[in-house]
């Protein structure tokens, strides 16, 4: 046992690897093993031999095994330190550039439009895109013969031949979403309806695809007056100046009586400046909610009254940071996208500032 004990541990501890290791205790203590035999040698001696000779062979196993762990941690250790003076890195170098992203404009003002909006008591109330023909016009009181309903101004989905249930469009305003609001959270109420529009249209300052925010409050004794306070305190929050508003006299299906609303505004060198001359822009259509699209929506008409507006998003971020094209909005030219995007983490807040 002494010669198997001197032969082990030295042969274990000159083992230069891990593959030399795990041979040593194969050939040491495995089935066919050297100790392995003199234990089963065991059951040939008589009880005195066999009690001197058990717990000798033991103890050896044990050591042996020991020494098999000891050396694996010790190899490990050698591996690791070589790895770490192989593989070191000057944690003191500056980092590397990495590209970032930018928050589109439409998306900027998106959030900075709810969040003055949001400040007022608005919530947001979000629908789909694709609507049938009853939500996005007839109860919307926008009557059959009406322009809007023409394939010249408005996309409609293909209908499989034989279906006659009410054709879908993509919608054209986010108003079927302010029927959905009143249908399912019924009266007082007061939210927003921001998101993705369709209108057969391309030019510099209309495209096929837009964004538009709508906002609607309903109540007991609500009235246009209200209406021009929550615009006048939006446009002023928004701009961040004092502006003043215009109402004119217009006529619009589901608003009655309705107005188109104009803000303050100078010409200067080609440019919009809001808030200051004597100039008026036409920005946004309004008016108080006819008594026929509260119905549609589950409102009694003779309880309650309220007041709509709507209003392009792309528009404001062309009025707000000087965007000349409407279309450039969706070109996805990275040259553009990062002359006028905005920082990931600069979120627009009232406290903290809209820009």
């Amino acid at each position: 046992m002494d010669e198997l004990r001197t032969k082990y541990l030295g042969e274990i501890a000159g083992a230069a690897d891990e593959v030399a290791l795990e041979r040593l205790r194969v050939a040491a203590l495995g089935k066919k093993g050297e100790v392995s035999l003199r234990m089963r040698e065991l059951g040939g001696m008589t009880p005195a031999e066999r009690q001197v000779a058990g717990p000798a062979l033991n103890a050896l196993k044990d050591e042996i095994n020991g020494a098999i762990a000891a050396k694996k941690a010790a190899l490990e250790d050698a591996s690791l330190d070589a790895r770490l003076k192989e593989e070191w890195l000057d944690v003191t170098l500056p980092a590397r550039q990495r590209a970032r992203g930018s928050v589109h404009p439409v998306s900027q003002v998106t959030e900075e439009v709810t969040a003055v909006l949001a400040d007022m008591g608005f919530a947001v109330a979000e629908g789909p895109q694709i609507e049938s023909d009853w939500y996005n016009f007839d109860a919307l009181n926008i009557p059959h013969h009406h322009p809007a309903r023409t394939e010249m101004d408005t996309f409609y989905m293909a209908q499989a031949e034989g279906d006659n249930r009410s054709p879908h469009v993509l919608r054209t305003h986010t108003s079927p979403v302010q029927i959905r609001a009143m249908q399912e959270r019924g009266s007082p109420l007061r939210v927003i309806c921001p998101g993705r529009v369709y209108r057969a249209d391309y030019d510099q300052t209309h495209t096929p695809m837009f964004h538009q925010v709508e906002g609607l409050a309903i109540d007991r004794d609500i009235s246009m007056a209200n209406l021009k306070w929550v615009l006048e305190e939006f446009f002023s929050a928004f701009f961040g100046t004092t502006v003043r508003t215009r109402f004119r006299a217009s006529h619009f299906p589901f608003t009655e009586p309705s107005a188109e609303v104009d803000i303050q505004c100078s010409w200067e060198g080609g440019t919009v400046k809001v808030g200051e001359g004597e100039g008026w822009l036409e920005v946004l259509g309004s008016g108080m909610v006819h008594p026929k699209v509260l119905e549609a929506g589950g409102i009694d008409s003779s309880k309650w009254q309220g007041f709509a507006f709507g209003i392009g998003i792309d528009r404001l971020a062309m009025l707000k940071y000087g965007i000349p094209d409407l279309r450039a909005f969706f070109d996805s030219d990275l040259r553009w996208l990062r002359h006028y995007g905005f920082a990931p983490l600069d979120v627009p807040t009232l406290h903290g500032g809209l820009q």
